[in-house]
């Protein structure tokens, strides 16, 4: 490998040709708590296309871009599909505003999903206090203590 391919992939975020600094898929994979596969398993879905010099894979920055709106996606819920539909709308709408009008409507959708658990969680928790009241009544009433928890 050349010198200035080595410095090219240089996990100490070097400098790449075009002029914008490109990562490992170490250094990406501990900066957003991922494991090697998963950012292996995005690039198999489409989600992000690192360059390659051989075998390694060379992160631009748009990779980390597009890396970190896979991330917060999934924290919020969202599917793989659902994220590479939405970062598919970014590539080809520059005014952004249909992906915006998809994120808006996935937005709401996962919203009334939440809210939705929100009150199962609620009424599960509602009737667990219930059984939790009536066996400690039992439990008083037959001069028992209530085990350890």
């Amino acid at each position: 490998m050349r010198e200035d391919d080595r410095a090219m992939l240089d996990g100490g975020g070097k400098a790449q040709a075009g002029g914008g600094r490109t990562y490992g898929i170490g250094e990406l994979a501990e900066e957003f708590g991922l494991t090697l596969r998963t950012l292996r398993f995005y690039e198999d879905e489409g989600l992000i296309a690192p360059a390659r010099l051989g075998t390694v894979r060379v992160y631009s920055h748009r990779d980390r871009a597009r890396l970190k709106l896979i991330c917060r996606g999934k924290r919020l819920g969202f599917s793989i599909g659902e994220i590479k539909d939405f970062l598919d709308l970014y590539d080809s709408d520059e005014a952004q505003v249909e992906q915006m009008r998809f994120l808006h409507t996935r937005a709401r959708d996962r919203i009334v999903q939440l809210e939705q658990q929100l009150r199962d969680v609620q009424q599960t928790l509602k009737e667990l206090r219930e059984i939790d009241d009536l066996i400690l009544a039992h439990l008083r009433q037959q001069g028992a203590e209530a085990g350890q928890g």
